[in-house]
């Protein structure tokens, strides 16, 4: 649950169900999942004998369901489960895994039902690629989705105006141990040159937050005979799509160019300082950012982690930065390049626990909404025949 103890709700169009969940963000630790878990408010007037099951799936998306052709649809389910809440299998206090649960079910009365899910460990996080300013529908994406909906069986057609779609979020924050201030050297011999020039560049740790400036310590050491031009310096975004054909996209996020030059023989040591941030890169196609739900929540995409073992064909879009030092060295023949690449994680840092003793608060109830990015269309989910519940089907708190 939020520190503010929000609760998001969605009821669909019939009114026949609706959803209550106390969190929309749930965190990928590597080695577990958080669970997915809230709570369905059922009507069974509305429901006229037909059952109330809910899902939660992962989807790749790597094309708009308007480009589906010759019923090839450009998208992948990784991962369907569903369960059937309505009536319900078990006893009640026994679907009960959470405080936010057993609180909903309090306020909520007798026809509210509890929901929990499990992620398996090898799923990817939330990640999107962002679109043109004039694309529109989805683009290439790893989604999650929660969806409740009423039906006489599991297998039935299922009426859009009976079903409410809640996208949430799988996220990884920064580990709280990291590895060694990464540094990369190298040498280089020139023709005509007797001795070689040296350059080294290093960081002052290895992981970084979002917004977080990012110090490159360069060093290079000219003994050749050859005159440093000019020295760039950039942050790459380096965006694997591995579910299908294994394209890497490499974008460049933050880039100075800063007119540096090392003549023969001579010695420079500078800090640059770069800041990648999606607010330099908003018109961009194919930069990738870390799932939204709204779009003041989006950001460049988080570094991903995986798993040991995990097969990284099933993980849709990975991503990594690095640090790209780039040399522009002069010549009687024309200008050759030295360069460096210096691995490095941009993340969020983990947020800080919510207390217990916020737990007891007053809970709020929020309309759960979905804009999509600038240029994409509509919420879908509306498209899809939900509204955002009022408290119109939620009782009185007693």
């Amino acid at each position: 649950m939020s520190p503010k103890n929000i609760v998001f709700k969605k009821i669909c169009k019939d009114k026949s169900v609706g959803v209550y969940m106390g969190r929309r963000d749930f965190v990928d630790r590597v080695d577990s999942v958080d669970p997915v878990d809230g709570v369905v408010l059922v009507d069974p007037e509305a429901l006229q004998g037909r059952k109330v099951f809910v899902t939660l799936s992962c989807t790749f998306r790597y094309g708009r369901d308007d480009m589906d052709v010759i019923g090839i649809a450009f998208r992948r389910e990784l991962y369907l489960s569903t369960r059937q809440v309505y009536p319900p299998l078990q006893d009640r206090e026994k679907g009960i895994h959470t405080k936010t649960q057993a609180r909903l079910l309090r306020k909520l009365g007798d026809n509210a039902y509890p929901f929990f899910f499990e992620f398996p460990d090898n799923l990817p996080c939330s990640v999107a690629l962002q679109p043109a300013p004039h694309d529109v529908g989805k683009q290439c994406a790893v989604e999650f989705e929660i969806k409740a909906f009423s039906a006489e069986s599991q297998d039935a057609k299922v009426r859009k105006r009976s079903t409410v779609k809640l996208m949430l979020r799988k996220v990884q924050y920064a580990p709280e141990s990291e590895g060694a201030a990464p540094s990369v050297e190298t040498t280089r011999d020139f023709v005509m040159s007797d001795k070689p020039l040296h350059v080294k560049a290093s960081l002052d740790k290895e992981v970084y937050y979002h917004g977080e400036p990012i110090k490159v310590h360069v060093s290079v050491t000219n003994n050749s005979s050859k005159n440093v031009k000019n020295i760039i310096v950039s942050v790459d975004q380096v965006s694997m799509v591995v579910l299908y054909s294994n394209d890497s996209y490499v974008k460049s996020v933050a880039i100075e160019e800063f007119g540096d030059s090392v003549s023969a023989g001579a010695t420079l040591q500078k800090v640059y300082t770069l800041l990648p941030l999606l607010a330099n890169n908003r018109e961009r196609r194919g930069i990738a950012l870390d799932g939204k739900l709204k779009h003041e929540d989006t950001n460049l995409a988080s570094s991903s982690i995986i798993k040991e073992g995990v097969l990284k064909e099933v993980l849709g879009i990975m991503v990594s930065y690095r640090i790209m030092v780039k040399l522009i060295v002069g010549g009687m023949m024309g200008s050759s390049e030295v360069g460096l690449e210096i691995p490095f994680k941009l993340m969020h840092p983990k947020p800080d626990a919510v207390k217990e003793s916020e737990a007891e608060e007053e809970m709020v109830f929020q309309e759960f909404k979905r804009s999509y990015l600038k240029g994409m269309a509509g919420d879908d989910e509306d498209e899809e025949g939900n509204v955002s519940g009022g408290d119109d089907m939620a009782p009185k708190e007693k």
